[in-house]
Order: structure tokens, then sequence, then C-alpha cells
């Protein structure tokens, strides 16, 4: 089976937003001079740790469901959705880093599109073992 390359390509934006974040840790630590294995004294540089911690555990979560659904329902939407899911990632770590109040809609729209992915994806397989007829 030849895998789609739009769930492909999203998976390595997810990966880079996931990098970005990651250095923008690095980069607080030396802007607000919190040494390892610090990891709280100043509000901007636990926001932007925050960011990074939520990030991946949103991703934890992603990843599979993205290509579940990609595998039994489909690879064009599962792109799409998780296009969205990218997205809100984005509004959720811009909004952040300036205030915690203003994280709300980016991760509403990441949780979801999260959502959507694995609930669609519980359907898909769920279809595709009764029209299998595995069951039977």
């Amino acid at each position: 089976m030849l895998l789609s390359p739009w769930p492909s390509l999203v998976t390595v934006a997810a990966l880079i937003v996931y990098f970005v974040v990651t250095i923008n840790v690095g980069r607080a630590r030396a802007k607000y001079k919190i040494m390892p294995p610090a990891m709280s004294g100043n509000p901007d540089f636990e926001r932007v740790v925050r960011v990074h911690q939520n990030t991946l555990e949103q991703l934890i979560a992603f990843l599979p469901a993205l290509w579940i659904f990609s595998v039994f329902v489909s690879p064009i939407w599962a792109a799409a959705i998780g296009g969205l899911w990218v997205l809100g990632r984005i509004i959720y770590a811009w909004g952040y880093y300036q205030a915690a109040e203003k994280r709300g809609i980016g991760f509403a729209i990441s949780s979801l599109t999260n959502m959507i992915l694995l609930i669609g994806s519980l359907v898909g397989i769920i279809l595709n073992v009764t029209q299998s007829g595995i069951l039977s």
C-alpha cells in the first residue's frame, strides 16, 4: 500500500511546529536567564515551557489519530483536519506566548480536530470490521 503524501506532509508540519516550540524554550531560557534544570522563575518563561509541554502532550494523540483516520477514513480528509490541528497549535503558541488568557482559541481548534480524528478513526475501524465480515 502506497501512503498518501498529504498526511505525511501534515506530519512533517506538526513536527516542525514541535521543533520550533522546543527551540523557543532554549531561547527563553537564555532571555530570562533560567538555567537548567530550573523550570520556573519568570511567568514569560513558564508560558513558553507550557506551550512546549502541551504541544508534546497533544502530539502523542494527534499523530496516531491522523494516520489511523488516513487509513480507515480518508487520507485527504485526514490531511485537511490535521492541517487545522497544526494551525491551531500555531495560534495556541502565539496566543499563549503573549498571555495565558489568549491560548483558548488555538487550544479549542487543536482539541476539536484531535477529537474529530479520534472519533472518526474509531468509526472508520468499526465500519471496516463490520463490512469485512470479520465478526461473522
